[in-house]
């Protein structure tokens, strides 16, 4: 059974008409789950609600109390945009926090269990930074749930994979600093947000950015996990594996100009478990809604093996 935290409480995040980032990505992913042959081995399990966990100290780890207080008022005052891509409607203060509660759900599942889980929560979170969200983020999921995951017993390292389309500048800027974590992307370059240049490694070695150009497939993507992704993940050998799940680098998505197929994301997905099994997979973007979903049941289905 692979655990999948979701919550129907991730639609009430609401960004408006022709918005990419839209509740309906959800609805195709818990869709397309139901109606897979392996749909039975998967434990659907709701996130701990925010009044359970004591979130707000890890959140003030990784952003300011300003900005905190920036998100809830704007909620609060009925809806805005904390810049021109990035909306907040009514409810969006508390489901981010409780899309913050479901990563370090999925953080306990593969601690559990020893093996993958899959976090189906909205807002993302790779381009929130300290004091500011962008790029539709608005906490910082991934470098929260791993400056959590390091505070559980037997936990000394984590890694986290980014390789959604867009480089994570907000995950990067958190866990840079830290010897502890280890961050890799693999991003189309040039392309929002600007960031992720090869020369940009942490400031302990432990960050590895792979920018691709515009245009590229699998026959790009391959030789740079065999090369690049594997060994530098491995040499670290992280006692959990984060994987920022971004699918918009499928040639069918909108946002982008890579040229990925819904499939190839099995073949990553072989990558990091040749790695270790203890994966939380968490989704960042995606916005061609067929692909989005055939990308994540191709990505499930792997662990399932």
């Amino acid at each position: 059974m692979l655990p999948v935290i979701y919550s129907d409480e991730f639609l009430e995040h609401k960004t408006g008409y022709l918005h990419p980032e839209k509740p309906e990505r959800l609805i195709a992913i818990t869709t397309a789950l139901k109606a897979a042959t392996f749909a039975s081995e998967i434990e659907w399990r709701s996130p701990t609600p925010v009044d359970r966990r004591h979130l707000m100290p890890l959140l003030l780890e990784v952003h300011t109390q300003d900005y905190i207080d920036k998100v809830r008022e704007i909620a609060r005052s009925g809806g805005g945009y904390i810049d021109t891509d990035t909306a907040i409607s009514p409810r969006s203060y508390d489901v981010a926090l409780l899309a913050v509660s479901a990563w370090l759900d999925g953080v306990d599942a593969v601690l559990e269990t020893g093996n993958p889980a899959f976090v189906l929560a909205r807002p993302p979170g790779h381009h929130a930074e300290k004091n500011d969200g962008m790029g539709f983020c608005l906490f910082a999921n991934a470098a929260i749930a791993a400056l959590y995951a390091l505070k559980q017993p037997g936990i000394n390292r984590v890694a986290i994979l980014d390789w959604d389309v867009h480089h994570g500048n907000g995950t990067q800027a958190i866990v840079e600093t830290n010897p502890q974590i280890a961050y890799c992307s693999l991003h189309q370059y040039p392309c929002y947000p600007g960031t992720g240049k090869a020369s940009e490694t942490g400031f302990h070695n432990n960050v590895l950015n792979l920018p691709i150009p515009p245009g590229s497939d699998l026959s790009v993507y391959q030789p740079l996990f065999e090369k690049k992704v594997v060994p530098f993940l491995s040499d670290f050998q992280p006692d959990l594996l984060i994987v920022s799940a971004g699918y918009d680098a499928n040639a069918a998505d909108p946002l982008a100009r890579i040229n990925l197929q819904p499939q190839d994301y099995g073949l990553f997905t072989d990558y990091c478990l040749g790695i270790t099994r203890k994966i939380l997979f968490g989704l960042e973007g995606g916005y061609d809604l067929t692909a989005l979903s055939q990308s994540v049941v191709a990505t499930i289905e792997r662990c399932l093996i």
